[in-house]
C-alpha cells in the first residue's frame, strides 16, 4: 500500500500495511489519549455554557467550542483513515485586540467553591484557559510521536490554534483583573532583555593538520 507521497509502508513481520493501519503502537496510544482529552473539554465547554453570564464570554466559548469541535472531526477522520480528511484544518481568529494591562490590582484570596451557585465568569474563563492550555502540550507531545504524516500534520496544525484560544481568554481574563500580569522593576528588565548578543561567524572545520 502506498501513501500520499508513493512510499510503501511495510511491516517487516506481515508485508504491506493498509493505509488505515498505518500507525505505530506508541501513536495510537497517543492519539486516543488526545481525542478522549479533547472530548473532556468539549464536556467541560458544554457544562459550564449554562453558568456564563458576560455575552463577550459567552461568544468566545461558542466560537471556541465550534472550532474544538471541527478539529475533533478532522482528527478522528484522518486517524480512521490514515489519509487526509475531507475537510482541511483551519486558523482560529480572535477577535479581541491584543493588549495587556500591567501591574497587580488587591483582590480577595482565591479558594475553591462550596456550591454551584458560586460558579462565576471568572471560574468558568479559568477552566477553559486550563483546558486549552493542556491541549496545546498534549497535541505537542503526541505530534512528536507520531508516524502517520497526515495525523502529525494534523496535529502539528492544531498547535498553534490552542496557543490562539489560549491568548485569546487570557486578554479576556486580564481586562476583568482575572488574569494579572505583574513586571519586573524597570531596572532588571532592562538587564535582563540585553543580557544576549546576536551570534556571528560561522563554524570553523577542525585543524587536521596537526603534526606530531
Amino acid at each position: 500500500m502506498q501513501n500520499q507521497q508513493g512510499q510503501m509502508h511495510q511491516n517487516m513481520h506481515t508485508g504491506n500495511v493498509p493505509q488505515q493501519m498505518n500507525h505505530g503502537g506508541h501513536e495510537v496510544f497517543d492519539v486516543h489519549e488526545l481525542l478522549s482529552g479533547t472530548i473532556d473539554t468539549l464536556n467541560q465547554y458544554m457544562l459550564l455554557r449554562q453558568h456564563v453570564k458576560d455575552q463577550e464570554l459567552l461568544d468566545i466559548l461558542d466560537r471556541q467550542y465550534k472550532f474544538i469541535q471541527d478539529e475533533y472531526n478532522i482528527t478522528v477522520e484522518c486517524f480512521k483513515t490514515g489519509q487526509d480528511p475531507s475537510k482541511r484544518t483551519q486558523s482560529y481568529k480572535m477577535k479581541q485586540d491584543n493588549d495587556f494591562v500591567y501591574g497587580l490590582k488587591a483582590t480577595q484570596p482565591k479558594k475553591p467553591i462550596q456550591s454551584v451557585s458560586e460558579i462565576t465568569d471568572e471560574c468558568i474563563s479559568s477552566c477553559m484557559l486550563g483546558a486549552v492550555k493542556s491541549g496545546a502540550s498534549l497535541k505537542t507531545m503526541v505530534a512528536l510521536e507520531v508516524t502517520n504524516p497526515v495525523v502529525r500534520r494534523v496535529l502539528a496544525d492544531s498547535v498553534p490554534n490552542c496557543i490562539e484560544m489560549a491568548y485569546e481568554i487570557s486578554i479576556y481574563q486580564n481586562k476583568h483583573h482575572y488574569y494579572q500580569v505583574p513586571q519586573l522593576a524597570q531596572q532588571d528588565m532592562e538587564q535582563l532583555l540585553n543580557s544576549y548578543a546576536p551570534a556571528q561567524g560561522q563554524p570553523q572545520p577542525p585543524n587536521n593538520n596537526i603534526t606530531h
